[in-house]
């Protein structure tokens, strides 16, 4: 087989490959005994009957079609293997000639990757913070676990913070048009707790049960939703009830209320504990991150605009998955951000750029460092979440051939950072 590449740009090469007959007999023997199975030779028994008259017996364009696509099936990878070529999606297959069954020569267009050039990752070093909880971390939680302890009794006095209101109310735009989302009833709402926008709560100090008040507020320029960022927007809330929140002492008592705790000090310790927790887990995440990014923005690769594409599309598969578990439409998504799908979709090219770039490090380090999952690390993995889930689908799912190449290739990308943190931290 004679194999030429020649690149057409640095995310395609476009290979051409030359076979001879002996690579093409063995090919040809093996369709043609797959597809005579069911044939019938006068005089031999199902199965005996030599190739050459099973051959006969045969559609010819059949057959040439089948044994096309077995030897590209076959010839490509092996060419692709010696070459060490980094496809990053299916090829472009033209048969160029074929003279059934003695020559075959074809031509494949590959997006593909071309060389990974990285830093020194071994030289590159970043010190893992560290995390401790504050004194005031741990109260905070025990004052909103007093909040949720609390007593709640009806008054018929003026609201104030630390009070429970019960409001209906709705928000329309400078045009009198309803704002979704800006709407509730019977919603409870602690006055002080700064869980609305700005001003909101401020606003409903001071009013009695059976009040109803109206006032127009301006949503933060940082505001998570972009179509409402400094949009005005007129309330008009009614107050349906108001009710004081009676907080128990922090003390022994509360404790075990809150939980198997005999004294406050169990209590704190515990939350400290979780807390601390936490804390590891989340900069253990950022603290990989910032590894990862930094040996990524000194590493010198052209990524191809087709895997950039198909990671948008995975972006946008994920959001709209979270949206259905919100109750969210795709199209109500997009009039919040104030964009059109082609304009979202532009939005997500640098994040996805980013993450492809990533991964082709992540994947360039393995490869350097001989790194692998092994099949009883993959079981093992496999059978944990296995166990996460009760649903037998889902169990069923772990199994899907496509699902452990996803989990395969996360271990391998969590024992690729591991070996960056490791030398990062000598």
């Amino acid at each position: 087989m004679q194999v030429k590449i020649t690149d057409n740009s640095n995310t395609e090469s476009v290979m051409s490959v030359i076979t001879k007959q002996e690579e093409l007999t063995p090919i040809k023997d093996a369709v043609v005994q797959a597809m005579g199975k069911n044939v019938k030779v006068q005089g031999f028994r199902d199965g005996k009957a030599p190739l050459n008259l099973v051959e006969k017996q045969l559609d010819p364009q059949q057959l040439q079609q089948t044994f096309l696509e077995e030897a590209i099936n076959q010839m490509y990878p092996q060419a692709v293997r010696e070459k060490k070529l980094r496809p990053v999606a299916n090829p472009e297959i033209k048969i160029k000639k074929f003279v059934p069954f003695t020559e075959l020569e074809f031509e494949a267009t590959i997006p593909v990757v071309q060389e990974v050039k990285l830093p020194n990752y071994k030289q590159i070093k970043l010190k893992k913070p560290e995390e401790k909880v504050a004194a005031k971390e741990v109260n905070d939680v025990v004052e909103n676990l007093r909040e949720r302890l609390g007593e709640e009794k009806d008054v018929t006095r003026a609201a104030k913070n630390g009070d429970k209101v019960w409001i209906d109310f709705t928000g329309k735009d400078a045009k009198g048009q309803p704002v979704k989302g800006a709407e509730g009833e019977n919603y409870p709402l602690i006055l002080g707790s700064n869980s609305f926008i700005p001003g909101f709560e401020k606003e409903l100090v001071g009013a009695k049960a059976g009040e109803e008040k109206s006032f127009t507020l301006t949503f933060p320029k940082d505001y998570g939703v972009t179509s409402m960022r400094n949009k005005k927007v007129t309330f008009d809330v009614k107050v349906s009830k108001v009710q004081e929140v009676i907080k128990p002492e922090a003390n022994d008592e509360m404790a075990k209320k809150a939980g198997p705790f005999e004294t406050l000090a169990q209590l704190k310790d515990d939350i400290k504990k979780q807390l601390q927790q936490e804390k590891n887990r989340q900069a253990g995440m950022k603290y990989e991150s910032d590894l990862v990014r930094k040996i990524t923005e000194k590493t010198e690769v052209e990524i191809p605009q087709l895997l950039i594409g198909q990671t948008v599309d995975k972006l946008i598969n994920e959001q709209k998955q979270n949206l259905t578990h919100q109750g969210q439409t795709w199209k109500e998504f997009l009039e919040q951000q104030g964009k059109t799908e082609e304009e979202y979709k532009k939005s997500l090219e640098p994040t996805a750029k980013e993450r492809v770039k990533a991964s082709l490090v992540l994947s360039e380090v393995a490869d350097k460092e001989e790194l692998d999952v092994t099949p009883e690390e993959l079981e093992t993995r496999i059978q944990a979440l296995k166990g996460q889930y009760q649903d037998q689908q889902m169990q069923a799912d772990m199994d899907k051939p496509e699902v452990r190449r996803d989990i395969a290739m996360r271990m391998l990308s969590e024992k690729t950072v591991a070996r960056l943190a490791e030398y990062a931290q000598k």
